[in-house]
């Protein structure tokens, strides 16, 4: 199973940042963001430069329940371009510093469950970052430019918050019913199956009620909800409607 580790999460985290600030600053801040309805450009990289800085105060607060956003120090985009291009680059660094002053193991709030060590906050910034980084390249027009073995990440991640369980999201998967993800330049495998309320997964290959294989980036965007199932990248077998349904139940 592709790995990777944190200070290539924490490196990543900030060069995926300035990415979606290097589009902000040459594109349109008022283009629409079809994947994430009724939001422009600009409404996205306010969402993600402030979930850096909250996630950041959370981390130096060592908060045990969910800080309001109003609370948090420089939380909002400046309306200046310029300001706002430094000020979206510099969230993510201090992210990582919130970890290190604080230290990667403090147990922090976090939307999924348990409190989790502080560093954890890294890679669900970091995949918060590449989501919508790639919702700012579908709107353009673009191809969603990522390493495949970030993508990789990015699509465990996801499963993982799945797996521990939220409010958001429903069960995916109905009884007896499995989903097989095969990424076909890494070669990673994830074997989903339902575990009680919720789900569980293993890095093996296995012949699920749907299989899907492509190329990491497909699968990771069509895991977000970013692509259709029916997209030309992906190539589907078995049960189209546990797809369907595990994408209907996993809005995020």
């Amino acid at each position: 199973m592709t790995s990777i580790d944190i200070e290539t999460q924490r490196t990543a985290l900030v060069a995926e940042t300035s990415l979606l600030a290097d589009l902000y600053r040459t594109e349109d801040p008022t283009t629409p963001i079809p994947t994430c309805p009724d939001w422009t450009l600009a409404n996205l990289v306010a969402h993600v430069g402030g979930g850096h800085r909250w996630a950041a105060a959370m981390i130096t607060d060592r908060a045990t329940e969910f800080l309001e956003f109003a609370k948090v120090p420089n939380v909002r985009r400046p309306r200046d371009a310029e300001e706002a291009d430094r000020w979206l680059r510099g969230s993510a660094d201090i992210v990582v510093e919130s970890v290190d002053a604080t230290g990667p193991d403090v147990p922090v709030w976090t939307p999924f469950g348990d409190l989790r060590p502080a560093e954890w906050w890294v890679r669900r910034r970091l995949h918060e970052s590449t989501a919508h980084r790639a919702d700012a390249l579908l709107a353009l027009g673009r191809p969603v430019a990522l390493a495949p073995e970030l993508a990789a990440d990015g699509l465990s991640e996801l499963l993982g918050l799945i797996r521990m369980g939220s409010p958001r999201f429903q069960t995916p998967l109905d009884e007896g019913t499995t989903v097989s993800l095969h990424a076909t330049d890494t070669g990673d495998d994830w074997s989903i199956r339902r575990s009680d309320d919720g789900i569980d997964w293993e890095p093996t290959a296995s012949t699920g009620s749907v299989t899907v294989e492509a190329p990491a980036v497909e699968l990771f965007l069509l895991l977000l909800r970013r692509i259709p199932a029916d997209h030309p990248g992906l190539t589907v077998s078995g049960a189209d409607k546990v797809l369907a349904t595990w994408l209907e139940r996993t809005a995020f």
